[in-house]
């Protein structure tokens, strides 16, 4: 494989495995708890969400030929819970996604040596890509930890849970687990 398909592969994989550990922690989540910040300077997860969302959709509408920061993207309307139910809520949400993905999906290995900007400033593709990246994962792990908390003793982990590493590891690997 080319090392255009490999990145363009691992990057798509790694936006979609986070995509799909924040639905997880949501969905263990009452549409109260979507609503409600752990702390007054903090945000609820429906305003996280609909951040990333709104971000996804200025970035990478037209990433190619277009400042991601879209003029008309309101960010500040972002950090104000305005979706009436969770359904408005994962519609926007799923818009913002796909929006990324097709965009990531048509790019070229010529349009990895191209410029984009953002807020005015330039950037090579994979720059703005990696950016992305690391913002909508930051945030998918607020969204995680908002609701791990929530949730309680009722949480159901996302990834191996806590002790259960060794059992992983022999389940994955067998008596020749790696380290030992």
């Amino acid at each position: 494989m080319d090392h255009f398909t490999l990145f363009m592969s691992a990057t798509i994989d790694v936006f979609e495995a986070n995509k799909k550990m924040a639905e997880r922690a949501i969905e263990q989540i009452s549409d109260a708890g979507l609503r409600t910040a752990l702390h007054e300077h903090t945000n609820s997860i429906a305003v996280i969400m609909k951040h990333v969302a709104g971000n996804l959709i200025s970035r990478w509408t037209d990433f190619l030929t277009t400042d991601g920061e879209k003029l008309d993207r309101n960010r500040d309307d972002e950090f104000v819970d305005t979706f009436a139910t969770r359904e408005e809520l994962l519609a926007y949400w799923e818009r913002g996604w796909a929006t990324l993905l097709d965009s990531l999906k048509c790019l070229t290995p010529t349009d990895l040596e191209k410029t984009v900007y953002i807020r005015g400033d330039a950037h090579t593709v994979p720059l703005a890509i990696q950016r992305s990246l690391g913002h909508t994962c930051y945030h998918v792990g607020q969204i995680i930890q908002v609701a791990r908390i929530q949730a309680g003793d009722d949480w159901n982990t996302l990834t191996i849970p806590r002790g259960q590493s060794e059992q992983f590891n022999k389940e994955r690997w067998g008596e020749g687990t790696p380290g030992k």
